[in-house]
């Protein structure tokens, strides 16, 4: 197995291929592995997506969710080193997917922002996935960020207005508000005790 490198660039991290199952983030351009999903949360990440497919084709839409896709957040501005997030689940444009598929030869990152992003947070992520990623996502422009957090039994949605994120928490039984998916009737019960 060969050694990481200390320091990567964004078009090296697209190519980066160190022989092993490994995912990995670019954060300040340092690889950060992705570790494997809980069963619960795998659980989620493919109930959401059947969710999402389904409402794309009730919306008629051409959209795309993908589970295994980073999001280039850009360079953070204090050190001039390359971001780039794997969330958990996304709802891309098809013409977004075929600029990805277009280069056979990189990984699969989204230049561009998705319409949509699930982060599921987990002990080690929460601070980093309602703050961190808030910030990063916003400053991207992505229009809506799902926040599923099983410790507090609640799901926060993001919705980005005049350049900022409205925040609106979901608990038990009520009905989740989507921008993206405005007819969707779900509620953070169905998606807790998948």
């Amino acid at each position: 197995m060969t050694k990481t490198p200390v320091q990567l660039s964004f078009e090296e991290y697209l190519t980066y291929d160190d022989g092993t199952d490994n995912r990995y983030e670019l954060i300040d351009g340092k690889l950060v592995i992705i570790p494997l999903p809980t069963g619960d949360r795998s659980d989620v990440i493919d109930f959401l997506s059947d969710t999402f497919r389904a409402e794309i084709s009730k919306q008629g839409q051409t959209w795309i969710v993908k589970r295994d896709a980073g999001v280039y957040i850009g360079i953070n501005l204090t050190n001039g080193k390359d971001r780039s997030r794997t969330p958990d689940l996304c709802v891309v444009t098809q013409a977004q997917w075929a600029k990805v598929k277009a280069d056979k030869t990189r990984a699969a990152v989204l230049r561009d922002a998705p319409l949509l992003v699930v982060e599921i947070v987990s002990p080690s992520s929460k601070k980093i996935d309602y703050q961190t990623k808030e910030q990063e996502y916003k400053t991207i422009g992505i229009p809506e960020y799902w926040i599923v957090d099983f410790q507090k039994s609640q799901i926060t949605i993001l919705l980005l207005k005049e350049g900022e994120y409205e925040r609106r928490e979901f608990f038990g039984t009520e009905r989740i508000v989507s921008l993206t998916f405005p007819e969707l009737i779900l509620t953070p019960q169905q998606i807790l005790t998948v």
